[in-house]
């Protein structure tokens, strides 16, 4: 008779899911899923409101990644009464977004992901955590903490709120940066940047060459990609247009408010989540191993992917250290670790530009606005992925319609298929340990869910 094991919940992720595994007759692998019940709430919830407080209601989507939520808010809400933010107040937001970004790849790569190599996938579950590599490396572990620390209280300090922020407003941001409080974030900004130098070294060096072998064979799957790029074809996590690759390398952009022309959304039954899909291959959506219709990847490897190239000095050379080694574009799952690393360096280092740049202390910081009829899609680059807000407005400036594709439902059906390929490849004959269980989790870990 056939056997069915459940790992719930997921350890070691940012949410909440689980996974059953269906064997056969003969101990092997039949199907394997992921389900995600998160509920999809706020799309009702914010109907009726005025819009300019919607960017305070969504932070509350996410208590990880909520800058990008109220950023990717603010963003929609513009185009919706159709004013441009100033320069300045676009520089502000794009500022706490990269110090938002650097303080969550920190969290995720220390805390979350690193146990798994640092102490070893198959260890014991008692000391593989964070609390195993703070004892075996107690050193690394303040350090660790610190730099999180200090950029979450950059934000803290400049904006007073670190999570369900209010800063960003209609038409910019609500409070110039003072050029004394440029000084300061940008002092802390540049250790920030030698930490994350720091990290890519000891990863390349210490952790991924040990896990050469899992890194080319867990959860590897064939897809698509999706990432924001700027005019140049380069990385940008703020704004420019959504590229779309296949998994042979080519690829189309497009502008994030057509973004319902290119990407359809699919529900399973096993799931409350949303399943996108690039609707404009004209595959459907299928996600067989052998035979994938229309799946593509979001996040940090995907991002990596499909751009040209990196903005930044030190981020491109380390992208083109990684293209050396694993091509373009990348397909195995467990590089989303390394191109975090990428991205953290990219994140700081940008960070650090918009601090030199003079235009980001003009006190000019915010367009003047009048509510109106209209529709807009507020679009940014979440560290799980592409995030999309769209809304539609009355001519009282109250949300009629909302639509949100938050940045790890583009994930969803590629952690299904990842799963179902690292729980065939590790489960034989019936047997099954803690250890092989963890590593059918890291294939999900690795999509920071």
């Amino acid at each position: 008779m056939s056997k069915v094991i459940t790992i719930q919940p997921i350890t070691r992720i940012e949410g909440h899911a689980s996974i059953g595994i269906t064997l056969d007759d003969d101990g092997n692998v039949a199907d394997a899923r992921l389900s995600y019940m998160s509920l999809r709430g706020f799309e009702k919830f914010i109907e009726g409101k005025p819009a300019e407080e919607v960017p305070r209601i969504v932070s509350r989507i996410c208590g990880i990644c909520p800058w990008m939520h109220h950023l990717a808010a603010n963003k929609a809400v513009d185009a919706c009464f159709g004013v441009t933010p100033t320069p300045a107040g676009s520089k502000l937001r794009e500022l706490m977004q990269t110090i938002a970004h650097a303080e969550d790849k920190l969290l995720h790569f220390f805390f979350l992901a690193a146990a798994d190599f640092v102490i070893g996938p198959t260890a014991d579950y008692a000391v593989r955590n964070v609390i195993g590599i703070a004892q075996a490396n107690p050193e690394l572990a303040t350090r660790v903490v610190r730099t999180r620390q200090m950029a979450k209280m950059i934000l803290d300090k400049y904006s007073h709120k670190t999570i369900h922020p209010v800063a960003g407003v209609t038409g910019g941001f609500a409070k110039p940066l003072l050029e004394e409080e440029r000084k300061d974030i940008l002092s802390k900004m540049r250790e920030i940047l030698d930490f994350a130098l720091f990290t890519i070294e000891f990863a390349k060096k210490g952790v991924f060459p040990q896990y050469m072998e899992a890194i080319q064979t867990l959860g590897v799957i064939k897809t698509g990609f999706i990432g924001t790029v700027d005019g140049q074809g380069a990385l940008n996590l703020y704004d420019g247009r959504l590229r779309m690759m296949k998994a042979d390398g080519s690829y189309t952009d497009f502008d994030a408010e057509k973004y319902i022309d290119y990407i359809g959304e699919h529900v399973e039954p096993n799931s409350f989540g949303k399943y996108p899909y690039a609707r404009f291959w004209n595959e459907g959506f299928s996600m067989d191993l052998d035979n994938p219709k229309g799946v593509y990847r979001s996040n940090t490897l995907a991002r990596i992917n499909v751009a040209d190239r990196m903005a930044t000095p030190r981020a491109q050379a380390e992208l083109e250290e990684f293209r050396a080694l694993f091509g373009r574009p990348a397909q195995a799952t467990l590089l989303y670790h390394y191109a975090r690393l990428i991205e953290e360096v990219y994140a700081c280092e940008r960070a650090i530009e918009i601090l030199e740049d003079p235009e980001t202390t003009d006190p000019n910081v915010r367009a003047m606005v009048e509510p109106k009829a209209g529709r807009g899609v507020g679009c940014v680059e979440a560290p799980r992925g592409t995030l999309i807000h769209d809304y539609t407005t009355d001519q009282n400036g109250l949300i009629t319609h909302a639509n949100m594709i938050v940045g790890t439902t583009h994930n969803l059906g590629p952690m299904n298929m990842s799963v179902n390929q690292a729980a065939r490849s590790l489960i034989k004959d019936g047997h099954v340990d803690e250890g092989i269980l963890n590593q059918i989790e890291m294939a999900v870990r690795a999509y920071d869910p």
